[in-house]
């Protein structure tokens, strides 16, 4: 099994920055891409950003030139930078990576989420 664990969510006011962390751990033979989404209460979860084992990005277009999401291959960890945080972006946060447990079976997972909420 794999686990995906969450870490750095919380109050800014708007203008300010946060880090969400992400790490998975378990049963990882390859990880294929992990990400970041948003989800309000009533709306469906969205892409906020991710990245590919070879880097590529990809980025929702209202988070594109403020946030960052970078991946630390040998610790299994993704990272999103937010930068000029607005009230639109209060959401809670899931992590998710699309991961191969054995050479032939690939699934999605998700972190339980983490809350961030931007408000003065």
């Amino acid at each position: 099994q794999v686990q995906l664990v969450e870490s750095g969510g919380g109050l800014v006011q708007p203008g300010g920055s946060l880090v969400l962390s992400c790490t998975a751990s378990g049963s990882i033979f390859r990880i294929v891409a992990m990400g970041w989404y948003r989800q309000a209460p009533g709306k469906q979860r969205e892409l906020v950003a991710d990245v590919n084992a070879g880097g590529g990005t990809t980025y929702a277009d209202s988070v594109k030139g403020r946030f960052t999401i970078s991946r630390v291959n040998a610790m299994n960890t993704v990272n999103l930078r937010m930068n000029s945080l607005e009230p639109e972006d209060t959401d809670v946060y899931y992590c998710k990576g699309r991961i191969y447990s054995s050479p032939t079976r690939w699934d999605d997972f998700w972190g339980p989420g983490t809350q961030v909420t931007v408000s003065s």
